[in-house]
């Protein structure tokens, strides 16, 4: 059975590498959707984006990491994909992915969607919160994958 985690992934975190390899377990296929969000501006290129996450799951034989424009359960439906995998850290995070399944369900009822907690020492990161922390030069190494923080570190210098 395939599956597809999508989301914009600006930066990977330790919390979204966490779901990768629980979820990449369970499933024969595990796409990873770096996919375009209109409502926020990413610090990093689509094209960077996927070059990363392909960089930290380079020993997950059954994880293929692609970018999309567009919607997610028409990615599903062009690749026979079954699953859509989401990460709940939280109640708000509850009430969007709510809404997603919503449509989602009405645009594709074959395609499902099956939602991941992240471990306790991963549910309160954010890519957004790592950007913040970051760009005031706090150490991130506890909160994404160690062969991207200089990546992400990098980013940030001189921006101030």
């Amino acid at each position: 059975m395939k599956a597809v985690y999508p989301g914009s992934f600006d930066p990977l975190s330790n919390g979204h590498l966490d779901i990768i390899k629980r979820a990449a377990k369970m499933f024969d296929e595990l796409h990873i959707l770096v996919s375009y969000n209109m409502f926020k501006k990413s610090t990093f290129t689509i094209e960077e984006r996927v070059e990363m996450i392909k960089l930290v799951t380079k020993d997950l034989k059954n994880v293929y990491v692609e970018e999309s424009q567009d919607l997610v359960v028409n990615y599903c439906a062009k690749n026979n994909i079954g699953c859509i995998i989401r990460g709940l850290r939280n109640y708000q995070d509850y009430e969007n992915e709510f809404s997603l399944f919503q449509y989602n369900h009405d645009i594709n009822p074959n395609v499902e969607t099956m939602l991941l907690f992240p471990s306790s020492k991963n549910q309160f990161i954010s890519s957004s919160a790592i950007k913040e922390l970051v760009s005031f030069g706090v150490d991130i190494k506890n909160y994404v994958p160690t062969e991207l923080v200089e990546i992400i570190t990098n980013r940030f210098k001189g921006l101030k």
